[in-house]
């Protein structure tokens, strides 16, 4: 794996030492099998470039999350055309990360990039529960003939035993993936957008509290009026305020191991999207290495 360099890092940190980083950013503009908008391939480089106009200082913490966390961001490649091969690509990576002893994160891309990671963790860790941020339930067994599809995500990530399943946000699904859930209620906990005002954060940490969690972030569970430069959005998502509170409480309460964001396409000349995205990787890092502040 090589690394950059200058400050073409995140957050525009300038010839970082592997020795000296927690946390690597892995860029991975995969877009293979996007259905409706397009435009995930570019979602990394996006991502990158906004987060070097992201000011350090966190009014939360009160201070600079960066220089107690220590980041290092992987080279762009260019990913596979067939999301198969990608997925084992993924896995690779975040094997070699693992064995680093640091923390992955990575950019996509669309949400497929997820399948590849809890490949990795799923050979690593006895239990992980994967906590999606997502509009869709992305359980589908095959979308238009092909089971890698983004569509498939989190069916592919549950194909591994060991993988329980926490979804937040949700408003989408087919009549397909409501029978899995029905068939699978031991493995998956599933908090409907259209229930927001009844959510009991209580059992959310209730289902993760202490467990090892992986956090999948589809930026189409914000609310379209936040995000709209995703690929497939859906009213009635989540705000910013609301989905930090929840993000920090996930991470205050649970070994958070490894997190995604997934699914930004950019619009031309419209960077507040693509700023959001930043912000938010910056946040989930500040929450994950910040969990002395319990809540």
């Amino acid at each position: 794996m090589k690394f950059e360099k200058s400050n073409a890092n995140f957050l525009g940190i300038k010839n970082p030492l592997i020795k000296n980083t927690k946390a690597i950013i892995l860029p991975y503009g995969l877009e293979n099998t996007t259905s409706y908008g397009v435009g995930t391939k570019s979602g990394p480089k996006a991502i990158l470039k906004a987060s070097r106009q992201l000011e350090l200082y966190d009014d939360f913490y009160n201070n600079e999350p960066e220089k107690n966390i220590g980041i290092i961001t992987a080279k762009l490649e260019k990913p596979p055309s067939k999301n198969r091969e990608a997925i084992h690509r993924i896995e690779k990576l975040i094997s070699e990360i693992l064995k680093l002893n640091k923390f992955p994160f990575m950019l996509g891309g669309e949400h497929t990039i997820t399948a590849g990671a809890i490949n990795a963790f799923a050979k690593k860790y006895e239990e992980i529960i994967v906590i999606q941020f997502d509009a869709h339930t992305d359980l589908r067994q095959e979308y238009q003939n092909n089971i890698y599809s983004h569509a498939c995500t989190m069916r592919r990530c549950l194909d591994n035993k060991n993988i329980k399943l926490l979804s937040i946000g949700i408003r989408s699904s087919s009549i397909e993936e409501v029978a899995y859930l029905n068939k699978n209620k031991k493995r998956i906990n599933i908090y409907w957008a259209k229930d927001k005002k009844n959510w009991e954060l209580k059992e959310i940490i209730k289902f993760i509290k202490n467990k090892k969690t992986y956090i999948t972030f589809d930026l189409d569970c914000f609310d379209p009026s936040l995000m709209p430069a995703t690929g497939t959005p859906e009213p009635g998502g989540l705000f910013w305020d609301e989905t930090l509170d929840i993000l920090m409480r996930i991470c205050s309460n649970s070994n958070v191991i490894g997190a995604d964001i997934n699914e930004l396409s950019p619009i031309k000349n419209f960077q507040s999207c693509d700023f959001l995205a930043a912000k938010l990787c910056y946040k989930i890092l500040s929450f994950v290495f910040n969990t002395h502040k319990k809540l």
